[in-house]
């Protein structure tokens, strides 16, 4: 039989199926069908509330995990235990982060104290540099100037008191991000045979299909945001050291981590420091070559073209425009999270096209119900 006639009469087919299957359900059947999907609904809508604000922290230690799994199939090895294998592995991850926070927070701390001390001395220097600025040599800004350096300062000092402040949540927030880190990496089989035993075989290709492409988008999202991350932090700290401005470790670390979130990125790291250089140490060349290096390597190459790029060629699944769609849309729609949804939703919209247009296997069903049957929809 030609093949479009084949489908025709399996599609018939399994209509007819599906109309027999209807025709036979009862009103109590259909009462617990709804009662149960209604439940599922409440009891879902509530565990995404109340997994609301460490929702970031769960996907990241899942990410986490997996990347780690070879350091963690090293150490297993050579361990005779899978629970001290995966506490050391966090522990190589965990040591190095807290050390720099801790040394970052030291550093912040330090040069608030000192904005504070001499906030006079310090509204002086910025008058000082505006008066240089054309048609404002006879402006008289001194007071306005005093106020926005205290406005600045007490800005700092807030910083330092609302990270005591969000000690808690923040505590929270890592303790689900290690146990969830500790339970993926130890039992990752368990949970992918689970999640393989509640798909019908019907569906099995558009598992497949869609599982490749989320590991694949996501492997390529978080691979190029860290590697560019790492590189414009790489950047921002030799300028720091060729500019011989303070702090150039702690902004490089956080230049780092503020190009995670949406809107901001490395250029509110270069743009006060060449602020900084232009008030305080007179050097208006320094300051347009930081604003300059800042804006067309971080802000102009590296973000919009050089992280899409490894993205895509490291997915293997999305081209370079749709990488660069699904990074930036992404992160303006979701914010932070948005890094991983944002080439995700794409990845799936393009397993599904795919899937479908291929005359899937998983669209076909078994007249005798058992699953095995070739019938396309």
């Amino acid at each position: 039989m030609p093949e479009p006639a084949r489908v025709a009469v399996d599609r018939r087919r399994l209509e007819r199926r599906t109309d027999s299957l209807l025709a036979e359900l009862t009103l109590p059947e259909l009462r617990r069908m709804i009662v149960t999907t209604i439940l599922f609904v409440i009891v879902l809508v509530l565990f995404l509330w109340m997994i609301r604000t460490v929702i970031i922290a769960t996907i990241m230690g899942v990410i986490v995990a997996v990347f780690m799994r070879p350091v963690y199939n090293w150490l297993l090895r050579r361990l005779p235990s899978r629970v001290t294998a995966a506490t050391l592995t966090l522990l190589l991850l965990i040591v190095p982060i807290f050390c720099l926070c801790i040394y970052s927070y030291t550093e912040v701390a330090q040069v608030a104290a000192y904005a504070s001390a001499h906030q006079d001395s310090i509204a002086t220097q910025v008058d000082s540099a505006v008066h240089h600025l054309p048609f404002m040599q006879k402006a008289k800004t001194g007071e306005s100037v005093r106020n926005y350096v205290v406005i600045a300062s007490n800005y700092g000092t807030n910083i330092l008191s609302g990270i005591k402040s969000a000690l808690a949540s923040i505590a929270v927030a890592a303790t689900i991000f290690l146990f969830t880190a500790f339970y993926v990496m130890v039992d990752v089989e368990t949970i992918e045979t689970y999640v393989r035993s509640k798909v019908a075989p019907r569906y099995s290709e558009l598992q497949e299909a869609l599982a490749v492409n989320v590991r694949g988008v996501l492997y390529g999202a978080i691979y190029s945001t860290v590697v560019t991350q790492g590189v414009k932090a790489i950047v921002v700290l030799l300028m720091n050291l060729a500019f011989r401005v303070p702090l150039a470790g702690v902004l490089a670390v956080l230049s780092f981590i503020i190009g995670f979130f949406p809107i901001v990125g490395s250029w509110s790291v270069y743009i006060p420091v060449a602020a900084w250089l232009l008030v305080f140490r007179h050097a208006p060349g320094q300051a347009l070559a930081m604003v300059l290096i800042g804006f067309f390597v971080n802000t102009l190459y590296i973000s919009t073209f050089l992280r899409p790029k490894i993205a895509a060629e490291r997915s293997k699944v999305l081209n370079f425009y749709w990488m660069l769609v699904g990074l930036v849309t992404g992160v303006y729609t979701f914010g932070l999270v948005g890094i991983l949804l944002g080439p995700m939703l794409i990845g799936l919209l393009k397993a599904v096209l795919d899937t479908i247009t291929a005359r899937p296997t998983w669209q076909l069903a078994d007249p005798n119900g058992d699953g095995g049957g070739q019938q396309g929809v």
